[in-house]
Parts: structure tokens; C-alpha cells; sequence
């Protein structure tokens, strides 16, 4: 029995060498390591054998199965390697042409906005500041003067974890980037001027709010700060972004926990062919006033939490959806469509790699 097994096997060996393709080659190994192989045959009979059998046949069978699956992976290479010395000898590419058209990503509009925004405030001094999206309780309400009743905390608002952490701190996704200024403040003290671009978390969905989104807000803390620095600043920016003169802002009264005080800042704006374009003064006919942000005077409370001293330290900030600002200045409709991941969405709004926003060429400037 063993003297056919062996001539089987120098068979299966002279055929592998005058094997001349792989699929040659996978048609010899199914024949012998297949679930029905003649090999595989063979290692079935062990369980037949009584243990003084298999201690002899088991080796030996081993021995025949490894000699046969050596010799298929050996010939299987050759075959492999010469297959790909022919096709790198017949395939070639001209340098000289243009090269093929391939498909390229594109830079998300959000992407491109904090760009934009970066850009525009490293101008008037603002760093670019970051923190945890995962915060606790303290960083993301009380210390921004939001009392143990502020509806904001609601659970029906809030995406809170279920456990508190080690330090028995109630942990939350942040629903705004404030916790961001009132670190920065305890680490660096004043002055201060920051802006804090991230991802923020609330729990709302229709065509103008997501759980998820994005924001910028910005914090100056400095000596002898007050409103009209505020309404400078944003105007700047506002004019540097839209890349239009004309932008008018109208301040109106509100109330934040961590301002006061505290002002929503509209926007004028005008209708051009059946689309509101930000621009003029609000009151002018065929005009009117859109709500853009939220801003005001730092409350004395939030910089006694950040461990300064309000009777030295004043300062102001403001918060915009950074989604909102793509919407309005690239021109789309829904908020949804900035999740989808939609290649055809991207495609039509997204940017190249190449437009890097600039305040001589334009922060939107698109190729």
C-alpha cells in the first residue's frame, strides 16, 4: 500500500512540474488536499487505526501530504512570479502624456469653513483652541453659570452617559464648545484670545439641526473689553468671510447664563432671484433681518469659575454653527445632506485639496 501511495504521490509531483498555469496548479491541489483528495482520503483512515498503527502511519502520511503541499505552493510561485515578469514587460506608460483622468476626494464644506474661519481670526490675533467632546458636568453647565434647572440640562436636550466616571463626575456629550473657553482659561489664564471650532452634540433632527454638528466660539479676555469691541469683531469677521462690504449687523437684547449682557446679532439681508443673500441693511424695502448668532459680555460668575478676578479681567464671546455658515454662503438648503455621505452631494459642494482659504485670494476662492 505504501509503495502506491508513494508512486501517487511522485505522479502528482511530475504533473506540478509540467504545470504551466496556477489554475493548472489549483486543479492538482484539489485532486490531492481537496475535501475529497486522495490525500485528505488518507488522513481519514487514521481514526480507523489503533493507536500502535497510527503512531507509524501518522508520520508517514504527514510527511507525504507536506511533500505534495510544498511542492504546489513552489510551483504555484514560479508560475505567479513569471506571470508577473510578463505582464511588467508588456505594460508600459508613457510619460510624456497627460496623466488619466482618476478619481479624486473632495474637502467637506465644513471642512473648508473651519479652514476659512482659522484663517480669518489668525488675522485679528485668535488662536485655535480644542477640548474633550466627552465632558463632565461641571466644565459643560455649572461653570458657565447654568443652574441645576437650566432646561438645557435636560435629558431631553442632553446625550448623558449612564455611569458616572471614576471621580463620580456625570459625564455628557458637550452641547456646546464653551467648556473649551473655560479651560483654556484655568490653564492659561489672561488674556486671553480664542477661538473653539469642534463637533458638538444635542439631541434635535429636521432640515436645519442635527445630533450632531459643528460651532465656533470665541472668547477675549482682556483689560477694559467691552460691547463695542464685540460688534467690531464680529462684523470683521463676518465681512472677511461673506467676502462682501455691505454685511449690516443689528444687536438685540437676550439672555445667556454666561453673558451679560447678553445680544443675538441679525444679519441683514436681501432677496436675489428667490434666495436670501446676507448683505444691506435689514429695514430697507425688500429687505430683512436674519438671527445669525449669540453673543454678549462675559458673565463676572464664569470668570470667577475660571479662577480670575472680574474686577480686573472683562471680555466677550459668541458661538455660530459652523454648518450654518457653510449653508449660507455656498448656498445649500438642508443639513441633513452634510452626514450622508453622499459622493454626488460632495462631489457638487466639496472643494479641492488646492483651495487653501487665503485673505488675499479670498477664503472661498474655489478652482
Amino acid at each position: 500500500m505504501s509503495q502506491e501511495q508513494e508512486k501517487q504521490v511522485a505522479d502528482t509531483l511530475e504533473r506540478l512540474h509540467g504545470a504551466d498555469s496556477v489554475d493548472a496548479v489549483e486543479a492538482i491541489r484539489v485532486e490531492a488536499l481537496g475535501k475529497q483528495g486522495w490525500l485528505s482520503g488518507l488522513m481519514k483512515t487514521l481514526g480507523k487505526m489503533t493507536p500502535e498503527e497510527r503512531q507509524v502511519e501518522g508520520p508517514r502520511i504527514q510527511g507525504l501530504r507536506a511533500r505534495v503541499a510544498d511542492a504546489i505552493a513552489d510551483r504555484k510561485a514560479v508560475l505567479e512570479a513569471a506571470a508577473l515578469e510578463a505582464r511588467l514587460a508588456s505594460e508600459g506608460i508613457d510619460l510624456t502624456l497627460p496623466a488619466p483622468a482618476m478619481p479624486q476626494g473632495s474637502v467637506h464644506p465644513v471642512s473648508q469653513v473651519m479652514d476659512e474661519l482659522a484663517e480669518i481670526f489668525a488675522d485679528l490675533g485668535f488662536a485655535v483652541a480644542t477640548g474633550p467632546e466627552i465632558e463632565d458636568d461641571w466644565h459643560n453647565f455649572t461653570a458657565l453659570n447654568m443652574a441645576e434647572t437650566h432646561p438645557a440640562r435636560a435629558m431631553h436636550d442632553t446625550f448623558y452617559f449612564p455611569d458616572v466616571d471614576a471621580e463620580g463626575r456625570r459625564m455628557l456629550l458637550r452641547t456646546h464648545t464653551s467648556p473649551v473657553q473655560i479651560r483654556s482659561m484655568m490653564k492659561q489664564g489672561a488674556p486671553i484670545r480664542i477661538i473653539a471650532p469642534g463637533r458638538v452634540y444635542r439631541s434635535d433632527s429636521d432640515a436645519t439641526h442635527t445630533p450632531m454638528f459643528h460651532q465656533v466660539e470665541g472668547l477675549v479676555i482682556d483689560k477694559d473689553i467691552h460691547l463695542g469691541h464685540l460688534k467690531w469683531t464680529l462684523e470683521t469677521f463676518l465681512k472677511a468671510f461673506f467676502e462682501r462690504e455691505d454685511i449690516v449687523l443689528r444687536l438685540r437684547p437676550s439672555y445667556f447664563p454666561f453673558t451679560e449682557p447678553s445680544v443675538e446679532v441679525d444679519v441683514g439681508w436681501k432677496d436675489e432671484n428667490g434666495r436670501r443673500v446676507l448683505g444691506g441693511d435689514g429695514d430697507a424695502p425688500g429687505h430683512g433681518w436674519m438671527e445669525l448668532l449669540g453673543s454678549g459680555m462675559v458673565n463676572r460668575r464664569v470668570i470667577e469659575f475660571a479662577g480670575l478676578d472680574p474686577d480686573e479681567w472683562q471680555g466677550f464671546a459668541f458661538g455660530v454653527g459652523v454648518d450654518r455658515l457653510a449653508m449660507l454662503k455656498y448656498g445649500m438648503d438642508d443639513l441633513r445632506a452634510f452626514f450622508d455621505g453622499d459622493h454626488r452631494w460632495l462631489a457638487h459642494y466639496g472643494f479641492s485639496a488646492f483651495d487653501q482659504p487665503t485673505l488675499s485670494a479670498g477664503v472661498g476662492a474655489r478652482s
